[in-house]
């Protein structure tokens, strides 16, 4: 069972959060609130909990200032946010989970389900939450790297380096430029809702590709690329994917 912390400057979110947590979530056992992130430093400390619901804009102390207190966590963290599509953008390309406000019943449940696949007191909350830092404060989001997390932990790959994507059930597989293959424990709609479909596209129910790492579409309907695989593209995509490369 979850040990859970909810913190946020304003009470009604708190509160509806609260309410939303006891009546659909029961794998969270016991619940502690925070008004405030200095409040909610103080919560963690003696609470100890598993999972935080961290809100992001806070007056006292922002979510992101609250987490540099816990250089070493023993949680992991959703953030629940009314932000910029910037930092979401962010934020999910740093392997964390996010709600919007107000919070959808079924997103929550959702959210939870996710962390409990990577099992409770994440050992990589803290790496993660570095490679967020870098990403925020990069200008632009076509520069972002990316978190890939899986059973063995967390990997940050470049976007440059990823050739193809390759669905496999509920994962991913990332074929990359150093001939390495890394299994994500996502789907791939989520990376395809994800990646910049100006630089990525997915060309078949099974397969996303680089532009950059394409060299030629051949007349067989694969799509040649730069480790030599030839990746198919589905026939109702044909057009789509030759105009996505300017043919």
């Amino acid at each position: 069972m979850i040990k859970a912390v909810i913190i946020d400057d304003e009470s009604s979110t708190i509160q509806v959060l609260r309410i939303l947590i006891e009546k659909f979530v029961p794998e969270i056992s016991e619940l502690a609130t925070a008004l405030g992130g200095k409040e909610g430093m103080e919560r963690i400390r003696s609470f100890q909990p598993d999972l935080v619901f961290l809100d992001i804009e806070m007056p006292d102390m922002d979510g992101f200032e609250l987490l540099r207190h816990f250089p070493d966590p023993g949680f992991d963290v959703i953030f629940v946010t009314a932000y910029s599509q910037y930092a979401i953008q962010a934020i999910r390309f740093s392997a964390f989970d996010y709600l919007l406000k107000p919070v959808d019943t079924t997103e929550l449940k959702h959210a939870v389900s996710r962390y409990l696949q990577h099992g409770k007191r994440s050992t990589d909350t803290a790496s993660r939450y570095d490679h967020l830092m870098q990403n925020m404060r990069t200008n632009d989001s076509s520069q972002f790297t990316l978190s890939i997390r899986n059973l063995d932990g967390t990997i940050f790959l470049a976007l440059q380096d990823i050739i193809w994507c390759e669905a496999d059930g509920n994962y991913t597989c990332f074929h990359l430029a150093d001939k390495k293959r890394i299994v994500a424990s996502r789907p791939l709609g989520e990376f395809e809702s994800l990646l910049d479909s100006r630089q990525f596209y997915r060309v078949h129910k099974s397969f996303i590709v680089n532009r950059s790492h394409t060299q030629v579409f051949l007349r067989s309907g694969h799509l040649q690329m730069s480790d030599g695989t030839m990746v198919e593209v589905s026939r109702r995509k044909m057009s789509e994917v030759k105009a996505w490369l300017e043919y």
